[in-house]
């Protein structure tokens, strides 16, 4: 029988919701629309296109995936962030909304400053300097990381997000010294790996077999790449440049004592969108000089 992409969403939805999918609808809906070729913003019109039998299949097969706890992202090879959608492959961590509250204080402080150059350590997807870049106009972005297919993945992001012009990939540990020549740096924000020891043996299936492990361990107290970025990294920063941190949700005591202790002033603990405190930030103590924007 001739199904409709309508027919097809409510067979998966069905198969979704009775395999306990915590939001069917959502995936439902996002899996229709990539096997469909359907815009999934316009599901009203859903129920008067007809697709052939291989593409119900195609679908079904991409259903089990899900079902077997492969993260949807990874299925359809994007996800949406900050308004934006970006792409991802299991070289990358999946760009969550834990991470827009971190990216919306990073455009804020940018706002402030003339042609902002911006350095995103362990940048993953590309997803905040990105979205920085694409918000700030002016802002110029230093994407870091040491995975050669994470660095491929930004480009392809900041390519068909239209900012390739001022974003430049570099492949650093950012566990060792910064390269030679990268220059100074208003902010540097850095969502690094901060699973610890014990977290990487209680990770979610989804996680622990889908998602890249060297994106996600922080050493045994998850704590590594803060002291790492502090010690080496923060000298990239300008007078009175800003330093941001992601962190583990019972880590951000610890993260902004790292900061104190490396002579950061006016470091502040942020909760992110769903109240748990995850963003940590200060201010590099050297020298004051104008850098912010006419009032």
């Amino acid at each position: 029988m001739t199904k409709t992409i309508n027919d097809v969403y409510m067979q998966l939805f069905r198969r979704l919701k009775e395999g306990g999918d915590p939001m069917p609808q959502l995936t439902a809906r996002e899996i229709t629309a990539y096997a469909c070729k359907a815009d999934k913003k316009q599901t009203a019109g859903w129920s008067h296109f007809y697709v052939e039998d291989a593409t119900v299949d195609y679908a079904g097969l991409l259903c089990d995936r899900c079902l077997d706890g492969e993260p949807l992202a990874y299925i359809i090879g994007e996800w949406d962030f900050y308004g934006l959608t970006f792409k991802v492959d299991r070289s990358v961590l999946i760009p969550r909304s834990d991470t827009e509250r971190l990216c919306e204080l990073v455009i804020e402080q940018a706002k402030e400053r003339v042609s902002p150059r911006i350095l995103d350590l362990c940048c993953g997807s590309g997803c905040i300097g990105i979205a920085a870049a694409h918000t700030v106009e002016d802002a110029r972005v230093t994407a870091i990381d040491l995975s050669d297919d994470a660095l491929h993945i930004t480009r392809e992001n900041a390519r068909d997000l239209g900012v390739s012009s001022r974003l430049l990939t570099m492949k650093a540990d950012v566990m060792h010294a910064p390269p030679r020549g990268l220059g100074q740096f208003d902010i540097i924000v850095s969502n690094p790996p901060y699973v610890t020891e014990d977290e990487m043996q209680m990770l979610d299936r989804s996680v622990a077999d889908f998602e890249p492990h060297e994106a996600l361990y922080g050493g045994e107290d998850g704590l590594d790449f803060y002291h790492a970025i502090c010690d080496s990294w923060g000298e990239l920063l300008v007078p009175n440049g800003r330093l941001l941190f992601e962190c583990g949700w019972q880590q951000a005591d610890d993260v902004a004592g790292i900061m104190q202790r490396h002579g950061y002033k006016d470091v502040t603990i942020t909760e992110d969108y769903s109240g748990v405190p995850r963003i940590v930030y200060g201010t590099n103590n050297r020298p004051d000089v104008d850098l912010t924007r006419d009032a």
